[in-house]
């Protein structure tokens, strides 16, 4: 019966999310309600909530997205200078997965992977 699932992450400061998202990883903005937005790639769909409060060091939100061409995600981000995690270059992990990790603006921590062929 499960059909989609749509992460939902705080945000401090809406127009730095939406430039670094749609600038940074060329995601559409679906829906802009000023302290919640939707944005959009593919087949995947973040939320965004205002938590102006928000510590970056403190924030631990976290999202998983599976891609189907990990190696040319990762040297186009590299090539554009997006900045990967200091903790998450690609790398093929142990359960099978090959990933790499990016922080947004609000230390919202982003995982890309493909499984291993």
């Amino acid at each position: 019966m499960l059909s989609a699932i749509y992460p939902k992450l705080p945000m401090r400061d809406p127009s730095a999310t939406k430039a670094w998202y749609t600038g940074q990883l060329s995601f559409e903005v679906s829906a802009d309600y000023g302290d919640y937005l939707i944005i959009r790639k593919d087949e995947v769909e973040i939320h965004f909530f205002i938590f102006k409060e928000l510590n970056p060091l403190d924030n631990y939100g976290q999202v998983y997205i599976r891609v189907s061409d990990i190696d040319k995600m990762y040297q186009d981000l590299v090539s554009h200078q997006v900045a990967i995690h200091p903790n998450g270059p690609l790398e093929d992990k142990m359960w099978g997965m090959r990933e790499f990790a990016l922080l947004d603006p609000d230390h919202n921590l982003l995982t890309f992977g493909q499984p291993i062929d």
